[in-house]
């Protein structure tokens, strides 16, 4: 359905006024003149109830008027907080410079007393519908420019968040970890973010960084990274460098979003005591990034099923993460993980690929 374009003539007039007499001359004036978009109104306490049915581009008020003055109606039009109020034509017998800017100051756009001349009046009308129009216009094309933008800006994120995972999944495939991994650990580092108190902003982005934690795995040898056994001390160091190669790959970009994944990928390995690695980072020398990362990802391997081994219950997984406060993780961190382990444990429901053990079946 195609919608009528709006002009003077077809604008939406309230004509306020508690006197049948004016209000039919004013409507009888009005259409005279052309305009069909009339509503009148006699009561002034359903003013608001009519302002609120359609869009009004006018308001012709009476002042004196019972139950609700014209100055009480304008202070009820503007409480309703619309952006872009509608001009306001003071009409009363109530002459007198001091009625005249009491009108002006609370709301009214322009002021014409009683008895009017019929073309000053047309004149007037014409005049303030013009003016609201066009700056109807110009909101309109505003508010559709800014949505525009949102839409845009909304495709954009979801494609970066999809690139990054998509680039995540490739240590995986070099991996024996599962395929939904790092959704599980992304959202659940997001959701972390958000509970120590993180804007939205940088919630989405440790969202949208922390997927590439392991990207430099694809440059691990398979013959080690995926050797079923138990790693040598030599093939253990090798598989640590896979910090360093990911941070080598995701460094020199001046993108926040890369950079915030570098700092990830190279960090989420230290360990709180400083045992951790590549740099033996320890306590708030380790970005929170990096601290954020490593609870998220040792929770979802514990619960995770592996070809080495069963998950963990959520209970086991949960009591080493408690052994571990401290000693592997920032201890302010584990207190707010627990706090908001069931949206965490929702995640991995959303996210799941096999439901995990809810009963103690022991943490092999």
């Amino acid at each position: 359905m195609i919608t009528p374009v709006k002009t003077a003539l077809n604008s939406r007039i309230l004509i306020v006024d508690d006197e049948p007499v004016n209000l039919k001359l004013l409507d009888k004036m009005l259409r005279a003149e052309g305009y069909t978009n009339l509503v009148s109104v006699a009561d002034s306490r359903l003013v608001r109830e009519a302002y609120c049915a359609e869009p009004t581009d006018l308001i012709l008020l009476d002042i004196n008027m019972p139950h609700l003055d014209g100055y009480q109606v304008m202070a009820q039009l503007r409480e309703l907080g619309d952006p872009l109020l509608p001009p306001i034509l003071v009409l009363t017998a109530q002459a007198g410079k001091e009625f005249m800017m009491r009108a002006l100051s609370e709301g009214a756009r322009d002021f014409l007393s009683k008895p009017f001349n019929r073309y000053e009046l047309l004149a007037r009308v014409r005049n303030l519908l013009d003016a609201h129009l066009a700056l109807r216009l110009t909101f309109d094309q505003k508010g559709l420019l800014e949505e525009l933008v949102r839409e845009r800006t909304s495709e954009l994120l979801q494609s970066r968040l999809e690139i990054v995972q998509r680039l995540g999944r490739a240590s995986e495939y070099r991996d024996n970890e599962t395929g939904r991994h790092i959704l599980r650990m992304s959202h659940s580092a997001a959701l972390l973010a958000r509970q120590i108190g993180w804007s939205t902003e940088k919630c989405d982005l440790m969202l949208y960084a922390s997927p590439m934690h392991d990207l430099g795995k694809i440059g691990i040898s398979d013959t080690i990274l995926l050797k079923p056994g138990r790693l040598t001390p030599e093939e253990r160091t090798i598989v640590e460098t896979h910090t360093l190669i990911g941070a080598d790959i995701l460094g020199g970009s001046n993108n926040e979003l890369l950079e915030t994944a570098r700092i990830i990928a190279l960090t989420h390995h230290e360990k709180w005591d400083g045992s951790g690695y590549p740099g033996k980072l320890a306590g708030d020398a380790i970005p929170l990034e990096g601290r954020i990362a490593a609870i998220t990802d040792v929770f979802d391997a514990l619960t995770s099923v592996r070809p080495y081994k069963a998950a963990w219950t959520i209970d086991a997984a949960v009591e080493e993460i408690r052994k571990q406060s401290e000693l592997h993780f920032d201890p302010q961190l584990v207190k707010h993980f627990l706090a908001i382990l069931p949206g965490i444990q929702k995640i991995h429901r959303k996210f799941s690929e096999s439901c995990i053990p809810d009963a103690k079946q022991g943490n092999n």
